[in-house]
């Protein structure tokens, strides 16, 4: 256990996760909210699409300028100025919706300037962890990152339920403004050195190709972004056609809150498990248990009792977790830590657009060839994607040496960029 807690010896990371926990707390809390205030003002399930439409939007387009800017300048003041952004845009809308002045405009606005904050904000962070840690504690440490973000989300929603049915939305959305100040002052008093980049004086359109290269000269790296990718893309059926299992054959919507439920512990107790396991070949691991999402997929095909449904899920998100965990513990160690922060922007920039495309391709496809073939397509999907990462030479070739660090085999450290 000690082993585990080990990162909290680092003064930085005690203040770091410090934060990080508080503002989970608001994240949690925030999406019920959203969806009830978009709905009280507009009345409309079309405007609530149109918020959410532009949210994603706006978290796209600031990913690849949130990474270089998060290479350029130091992270934590990156993810200082996303964090009071943040504050006064959901402080704004939360007293807006408490005097009933709130219009579709305003939520609109709202959500593209939160989400356009938020793209500076999560290259910075990956790149910042590493940062307050060293190597040996890395995993522990996006561990425990993790856990605080687990055990939210699986109270967050129902907290968050009852805070609008009692006082309304606008104050969930005050509540989020309050975690982001205490996240802006837990940052400020990080004493990080900051990591100057080597073209420090670079275009931003230069720099953003830099880190492009980066990524795509790694073949490694870059075919673990497309299979986890992949699998997000896969595992969407499960968000589209997991409610409508559940309420042909397995009790409605209740059974399908308890899968929910059955996802979040099963998130928290993959945290637990990357607190406690430190794999030899870390990416091996972590794309094996991705399969565990194939198991979750294909427990809602046939479908399965409902308590065994709990348990593949549960399996299937200890695995995403673990995944996450290990994934963020190696990369910092294996790419250079003046671009990590554009790589991590097209890492989330995949994940983020894939998803929505599995939610957009397994409804209509479900009408089509039905819900049964469209679930057992999306878990040979995801059952192809983490195979097919193993078979990557480079893959193979990570490690974790005796002392704890991981390293890249020198026969897997780059594959050459063709000229063109």
């Amino acid at each position: 256990m000690a082993r585990s807690l080990a990162p909290f010896g680092e003064p930085n990371f005690r203040l770091l996760w410090t934060g990080q926990a508080v503002s989970a707390i608001g994240d949690s809390l925030t999406p019920v909210a959203f969806a009830f205030a978009t709905l009280s003002v507009t009345h409309s399930a079309a405007a609530l699409g149109v918020v959410l439409a532009v949210s994603t939007v706006a978290r796209v387009l600031a990913l690849p300028m949130g990474g270089v800017w998060a290479d350029r300048l130091p992270r934590q003041l990156v993810m200082l100025s996303s964090d009071w952004v943040r504050a006064l845009v959901h402080g704004v809308i939360g007293f807006a919706l408490i005097a009933g002045h709130a219009t579709l405009w305003m939520l609109i606005a709202q959500a593209a300037m939160f989400s356009f904050a938020g793209g500076f904000f999560d290259p910075a962070s990956g790149a910042l962890v590493p940062q307050t840690v060293t190597a040996e504690r890395l995993q522990q440490a996006n561990a425990l990152m993790g856990l605080s973000r687990s055990i939210t989300q699986v109270a967050g929603p129902a907290v968050s339920g009852i805070i609008v049915a009692l006082f309304g939305a606008g104050w969930v959305f005050v509540i989020d403004a309050a975690t982001f100040v205490v996240s802006a002052v837990t940052l400020t008093l990080m004493r990080v050195p900051a990591i100057r980049g080597t073209a420090e004086h670079a275009s931003f359109w230069t720099e953003l190709a830099d880190g492009w290269r980066a990524v795509v000269s790694r073949r490694w790296y870059l075919l673990n972004l497309l299979g986890h990718a992949t699998w997000n893309f896969a595992i969407a059926s499960v968000f589209v056609l997991g409610p409508i299992v559940t309420i042909k054959h397995l009790g409605g919507a209740s059974s399908w809150g308890l899968v929910g439920a059955a996802m979040g512990a099963g998130a928290i107790a993959g945290g637990l498990v990357a607190l406690r396991v430190t794999p030899s070949r870390p990416l091996i691991a972590a794309n094996l248990v991705l399969v565990f999402g194939t198991v979750q997929l294909l427990a809602f095909a046939v479908p399965l009792p409902l308590p065994l449904v709990m348990v593949a899920s549960a399996l299937g998100w200890a695995g995403l977790t673990f995944l996450n965990e290990l994934w963020f513990a190696t990369v910092p160690q294996l790419l250079p830590k003046d671009v990590l922060a554009r790589a991590n922007s097209f890492d989330w920039l995949l994940s983020i657009i894939a998803m929505p495309a599995g939610f957009a391709v397994s409804g209509p496809l479900a009408d089509r060839i039905g819900v049964t073939p469209t679930l057992v397509a999306a878990a040979a999907l995801t059952a192809a994607a983490a195979v097919f990462v193993l078979l990557v030479p480079g893959v193979r070739r990570v490690r974790r040496t005796p002392e704890g660090r991981i390293v890249l085999d020198a026969a897997a450290t780059t594959t050459p960029t063709p000229a063109g």
